[in-house]
């Protein structure tokens, strides 16, 4: 153990670094030569920056203010070494080019050299975003710190190099089958933290496993990516969690190293207003995801509209019933009229078919509904138990032949009339996991242009739940 001498440059090192324990923009100063690596003098500093830190060359303005906001929230947790504070959760949402794979490299040195004892991981949509931009920007800040010695950087993990087995950060891939390696990273006494590029395309399934690591010490995640996708966790950072999370929109215009013409292009060529640019200028989360089937705008609409009975009290009743025997999927009923529908109850998994025939019968007759359809998957027992009961309930088998030649099977073809009916001018009810439902299912390129919807066990890797509520609609 190191005796304290203020003339030891390692121990007067190991001092600088408890400094910036609070002050992350201080210690990516401070730790990275400025001012005569012209490998890294890529951003004039702005100010008020520039004249604190006496530099022309440092992050950009975004990422300042980014750095600045996370030393506030550690100083606001108080973490004291042994009580467990909130998870410092931030997430950054924007266009291309801003550097975030850089801040990447400086939030993961930062980390590693202020805190004993951390442990990290960092994950990227793909193998190759992860290799070769994510990593490698960890690799190089890691390489041009000043605390670089302490550490050993290889192709996926950086390591103290006397605690190998305890102060670290590795690089995983976030496929669903890797999601446990994601599990049991625990930094009682320090920082357990989470660095997820390209989060839009992150499973949720990944994001399920690293709450195990933010239950102790002074836990962190941060999210950053393109927002090319309008359902998921990332999306939920600014939605459903928004409570829960420090966001950023970063608009790649306002950003030093841009390419200003190529930018303005973009825009001239396709429209402000155009989801491309949303996402790969503004920052912002597209109306409709690239793959996306339905419109977010759309049900948003619907969920809005207020229609008067005499706009659809002339039209047939239909109840469609999607029931649910297993897992966490819930047994949905619902009925539409025309352009009106409503969901009439929702019950948790229930293979009772007797008891919920005669629950869809008391509907039928209250609502003095004129067809009943019922979802084939886990419905035949129920019809069987309704045509007792001198019901003429029809099953449904989603995967029959389409009517329509431009779609796949029934079930694209259902899904293709729901979204003609809410763009038509269908109205829902305001309710989040209907809305969630209708938004989330993308579409499978086919070579023959058919309409194909992703399978619900492929929705279910990317974390989304089965839609048993739009199913039902």
């Amino acid at each position: 153990m190191l005796q304290p001498n203020t003339n030891d440059p390692e121990v007067m090192l190991c001092e600088d670094m408890a400094l910036f324990y609070a002050d992350p923009l201080g210690f990516v100063m401070y730790a990275y030569d400025w001012d005569n690596d012209a490998s890294i003098q890529v951003c004039k500093l702005p100010e008020p920056w520039a004249s604190k830190y006496n530099s022309a060359w440092g992050p950009d303005k975004w990422a300042c203010e980014f750095l600045d906001d996370l030393g506030h929230q550690v100083l606001d947790r108080g973490f004291n070494g042994i009580d467990a504070v909130m998870p410092i959760r931030i997430g950054v949402s924007s266009g291309h080019g801003i550097g975030k794979s850089a801040m990447t490299g400086w939030l993961a040195n930062w980390i590693m050299s202020t805190r004993p004892y951390a442990q990290g991981t960092v994950t990227a949509n793909t193998f190759t975003q992860l290799e070769t931009k994510t990593w490698a920007q960890i690799a190089k800040w890691t390489k041009k710190c000043i605390t670089r010695h302490w550490f050993v950087t290889t192709a996926t993990k950086t390591y103290h190099k006397d605690h190998p087995e305890t102060w670290f950060c590795t690089a995983q891939t976030c496929r669903e089958e890797n999601s446990e390696a994601f599990a049991g990273q625990h930094a009682v006494n320090s920082t357990s933290f989470y660095l997820n590029d390209e989060a839009s395309a992150v499973p949720n399934v990944i994001f399920d496993v690293q709450d195990g690591g933010l239950t102790d010490g002074e836990p962190m995640q941060f999210n950053f990516g393109n927002p090319t996708r309008n359902t998921g966790f990332f999306r939920e950072c600014w939605r459903r969690f928004r409570h829960r999370w420090k966001t950023y929109k970063i608009d790649s215009r306002d950003v030093q190293i841009t390419n200003k013409e190529h930018l303005q292009a973009m825009i001239d060529d396709h429209g402000i207003d155009s989801d491309t640019v949303k996402v790969r200028i503004l920052g912002e989360f597209p109306a409709q995801s690239f793959k996306q089937f339905i419109s977010e705008a759309d049900v948003e609409v619907a969920g809005n509209r207020y229609l008067k009975k005499t706009q659809y009290n002339f039209a047939p009743k239909v109840i469609g019933v999607d029931p649910s025997w297993s897992g966490d999927d819930e047994f949905v009923i619902g009925m539409r009229q025309g352009l009106y529908y409503k969901q009439l109850a929702t019950f948790p998994k229930n293979d009772n078919d007797v008891e919920m025939a005669n629950i869809i019968a008391r509907f039928e007759d209250d609502e003095k509904a004129d067809a009943v359809m019922v979802d084939g998957g886990f419905g035949t027992g129920i019809v069987s138990v309704g045509k007792t009961m001198g019901r003429t309930w029809q099953i449904i088998w989603f995967s029959a032949k389409s009517p329509d030649q431009g779609c796949l099977n029934l079930r694209a073809h259902m899904w293709n009339e729901t979204k003609k009916w809410l763009k038509d001018g269908g109205c829902i009810p305001k309710d989040d996991i209907l809305h969630q439902d209708l938004i989330g299912p993308e579409t499978v390129p086919r070579v023959d242009g058919k309409i194909q919807l992703e399978s619900k066990e492929d929705l279910k890797r990317r974390g989304i739940p089965s839609p048993n509520r739009a199913d039902a609609l």
